[in-house]
């Protein structure tokens, strides 16, 4: 998919969303044309599994000490997989650029690179899963009033703040989530 339309922008749920699996969530949308979009959710963490722990499973040897932050739910769909979100100061070969200063990647390389071989991302957040819409879907959703956008800031998506991210992002646009309802309208 070629980055586009809402590509590097953060979605933010709104209070009443029909699908539990996307309640409070803040997805950064990494891919969107005309025919796809994708996203991972950035304040959804898997208590108890950390980065190390997957790199043990994968027989990833760090050279470092890698910080224990916690694995990230990505979103529903191939909740097997494993992505990366990460600074642009590392560039795999297969990497995305998602914004400004972020990419995505979904290789072992990057995993590596985050055990410590350089060049390795200043910062790095993995998530199993993404969150995925057809064609025209996202567009639909966000004229619904499904999703609130924003810019994205390096704080929402890499510190592990997760408890308050939703509201965080909400502040961005000046919104305060006790004043949100949960019902849709159209004036």
């Amino acid at each position: 998919m070629d980055r586009g339309l809402f590509s590097g922008q953060l979605l933010i749920a709104m209070p009443g969303i029909s699908d539990p699996r996307f309640e409070r969530a803040v997805i950064l949308v990494c891919a969107h044309d005309e025919e796809h979009a994708m996203g991972v959710a950035l304040n959804r963490p898997v208590e108890g599994l950390t980065v190390p722990d997957i790199l043990q499973k994968l027989d990833i040897k760090s050279t470092i000490t890698v910080p224990p932050d916690l694995v990230l739910i990505g979103g529903p769909v191939e909740r097997e997989r494993g992505f990366v979100v990460h600074t642009d100061d590392y560039a795999g070969e297969h990497s995305l650029a998602v914004g400004a200063g972020v990419a995505l990647s979904a290789t072992r390389e990057v995993l590596e690179a985050m055990a410590g071989r350089a060049p390795r991302p200043r910062l790095a957040r993995l998530t199993l899963g993404y969150a995925g819409w057809a064609g025209g879907q996202l567009e639909n959703e966000i004229k619904e009033n499904v999703w609130l956008t924003c810019e994205p800031d390096e704080g929402l998506i890499f510190d592990d703040d997760y408890g308050r991210k939703w509201s965080r992002a909400l502040a961005k646009l000046g919104v305060d989530p006790r004043r949100l309802s949960s019902t849709a309208g159209r004036a």
